[in-house]
């Protein structure tokens, strides 16, 4: 797929699949028709930062735990 143009949404699934659903970057790559290269760009540009993840942990558990005092 040479010169092909990819949605910003299908290129965040690719990467989730990778990051989120732990499938290696060739097999994504393989199955969506894309080279390995592309994976890996498209990881550098909308992987969060292990910052950012440790963040959005901590607010998903303080919400949780509001939402239970709220009951």
């Amino acid at each position: 797929m040479s010169g092909a143009k990819f949605t910003d949404e299908f290129k965040r699934d690719a990467v989730a699949q990778v990051e989120d659903r732990g499938y290696p970057v060739r097999e994504v790559a393989e199955r969506l028709g894309v080279s390995t290269k592309s994976i890996y760009t498209w990881q550098k540009l909308f992987s969060r930062p292990a910052k950012v993840i440790q963040e959005v942990d901590a607010q998903a558990d303080e919400i949780r735990r509001l939402k239970h005092d709220l009951l």
